[in-house]
């Protein structure tokens, strides 16, 4: 009797996941640029450069971008500060750029950011924003992935081996799928750096055609991550490396082995 017997249905469905979902994330890009100083000799690109990487970032890889233009250094310490009081989920992700003047004391073998107010004539550096200040400040940020990039001069002394005179972060997950290549590397802390520069001055750039580095840095975010549409820095790096000037990338404290940070595009 048919009425008799159960009839069983099995179908097997294929999901496809997102890279990373949408939900799982929120990446944030603090951009700041300094053109403008009060008594340093004025910039032509780095406004022009952190406009237009804030709108890659925000256009094509949907990063929620603040920009601070021109400030001083107390109105960069107090930005950081504002980031420092988030809640943050796990998979978010912060990417902090800095351009302008950057200066080294080889007294004090320590390099500073320069603010709009910063003074020519400061032998104690009141005016100005320490690498190790920044380091400290910026590593305490409760964000689990953090990525500082400076376009500043002599940058590279941000590593305190260069400094003294990098450091490199190998990337584990080459041959994995996508999927798993992001995830995995979205489960270690992130706190890696790029300078456009080691312990030297680096160039500006002609006017309008932006700084040699953001020029490079623009144009691996124009390649959009390739076919996975996944961008990291190692990748970023590949564009970066030949430049003259000697870019220079490390890790700062508080980050783990195998750690990543990635640019997806949209």
């Amino acid at each position: 009797d048919l009425r008799d017997e159960a009839t069983t249905d099995i179908r097997r469905v294929n999901v496809s996941l997102p890279v990373v979902a949408s939900a799982d994330r929120t990446d944030y890009g603090l951009i700041i640029a300094t053109n403008d100083y009060d008594e340093w000799d004025d910039l032509t690109n780095p406004v022009f450069d952190a406009n237009t990487i804030a709108q890659e970032l925000s256009d094509h890889y949907g990063f929620k971008v603040e920009k601070l233009l021109n400030p001083t250094t107390g109105q960069i310490i107090s930005k950081l500060r504002e980031y420092s009081k988030r809640t943050y989920l796990p998979n978010d992700q912060l990417f902090i750029f800095i351009a302008g003047h950057g200066q080294f004391d080889e007294v004090f073998s320590d390099g500073y950011i320069v603010g709009k107010n910063s003074k020519t004539n400061d032998e104690a550096k009141e005016s100005y924003i320490s690498h190790s200040n920044l380091r400290t400040i910026v590593s305490n940020i409760p964000n689990n992935h953090i990525f500082l990039t400076m376009d500043v001069c002599f940058g590279g002394t941000f590593d305190r081996a260069v400094a003294k005179r990098g450091q490199d972060a190998d990337g584990m997950y080459n041959d994995l799928a996508t999927a798993e290549f992001v995830e995995r590397k979205l489960k270690h802390k992130t706190r890696l750096y790029f300078t456009s520069g080691g312990k030297n001055y680096v160039q500006d750039g002609r006017p309008g055609a932006h700084s040699p580095f953001a020029r490079k840095f623009l144009e691996a975010l124009r390649n959009y991550g390739g076919r996975d549409k996944v961008l990291t820095t190692e990748e970023i790096w590949g564009y970066l490396e030949t430049l003259p000037m000697e870019p220079h990338k490390g890790e700062f404290e508080g980050n783990q082995p195998g750690s990543d940070f990635v640019f997806v595009a949209r």
